[in-house]
């Protein structure tokens, strides 16, 4: 559905729903420090998101096709 859902653990319960991507969502993943949501998608871009807001932060593009999997870095400063 173009969407990343975050979900309280514990109970459930759907704490936000971020919208941006323009085809589906293939890849996520979070930074160590559990700020920014990383999600990649089959139109072509990685996206970072605020995970308590759910604020756009940057739309990454380059890619020629779907990006499969995301991933960062330990530092939290590169994505891949």
């Amino acid at each position: 559905d173009k969407t990343v859902r975050l979900w309280r653990r514990s109970t459930g319960e759907l704490l936000n729903t971020l919208k941006g991507h323009t085809d589906g969502v293939l890849s996520v993943c979070v930074t160590a420090d559990g700020e920014t949501v990383v999600s990649g998608s089959d139109d072509q871009t990685v996206r970072l998101w605020r995970r308590s807001t759910g604020e756009l932060l940057n739309t990454l593009k380059g890619h020629t096709d779907g990006v499969l999997s995301v991933c960062v870095t330990a530092d939290g400063e590169t994505v891949v």
